[in-house]
């Protein structure tokens, strides 16, 4: 069962890995459908072996045996947007380091447009391991498919895990964009992108977000293939 889920979570995982966004923690998921989601092995994701089992998490309920306690995060994302079918806490050092100084990137570039009106920011340094805390860091991402968290690295929700982890990628760059702009000292004084030209600017057609699957995955040993962990 969920072969091709599970494909699409394992290469993901070793994307995540090979871009530099996670290393030792950092996970990933996929909505099966309302009531389930499937996420990575719970090794460093780089690390994910071809056809390994990935796990069946209930949106609502405990979290299975030997998975993470950060998961709970997934799980709430999951409950509280019926939209989302893809999560991935990762732990990029440009996010990390824009977090650890309570900030959020502005607009200043097209990737940045994708978490219009602002990426949330979680103001906390503890792990999140339980539904209130999943809630809270929930409501601080408000409206945007971003949240940086504090000390742990960063969120993102898309539509599919395909779309997340392109998302992943924009906002590790916007991030990238940001200390740029920070450490120039022009960051107060350099344009930024406004709500109604983000809304034009965030765009998936021309297969955005194709593309940056191709481009993360290439070379994955599973790209091209059915793929038959889970079954």
């Amino acid at each position: 069962m969920h072969s091709a889920q599970a494909r699409i979570v394992r290469m993901a995982a070793r994307g995540l890995g090979r871009a530099g966004l996670v290393h030792a923690y950092g996970h990933c998921s996929a909505r099966i459908d309302q009531d389930h989601f499937l996420v990575a092995p719970s090794v460093p994701l780089a690390q994910v072996a071809v056809g390994a089992e990935c796990v069946v998490v209930p949106v609502q309920g405990a979290l299975p045996e030997g998975v993470l306690g950060e998961v709970r995060l997934h799980q709430r994302l999951y409950a509280l947007r019926p939209e989302c079918g893809g999560v991935i806490r990762f732990m990029g050092p440009q996010a990390m380091a824009l977090a650890a100084l309570g900030r959020v990137p502005a607009m200043r570039h097209g990737f940045g447009t994708y978490f219009a009106p602002a990426a949330g920011l979680w103001d906390d340094p503890q792990l999140i391991r339980d539904d209130e805390k999943a809630e809270g860091a929930i409501a601080a991402m408000g409206e945007s498919r971003g949240l940086l968290m504090r000390g742990n690295g960063a969120v993102v929700a898309g539509d599919s895990l395909e779309e997340a982890l392109g998302l992943a990628f924009y906002l590790e760059d916007a991030c990238r964009i940001e200390l740029a702009a920070l450490a120039s000292g022009l960051a107060g004084s350099a344009p930024v992108i406004g709500p109604e030209a983000a809304a034009v600017r965030a765009t998936k057609a021309g297969r955005i977000f194709e593309r940056m699957w191709d481009h993360l995955t290439w070379g994955d040993p599973e790209a091209g293939s059915e793929g038959d962990g889970n079954d």
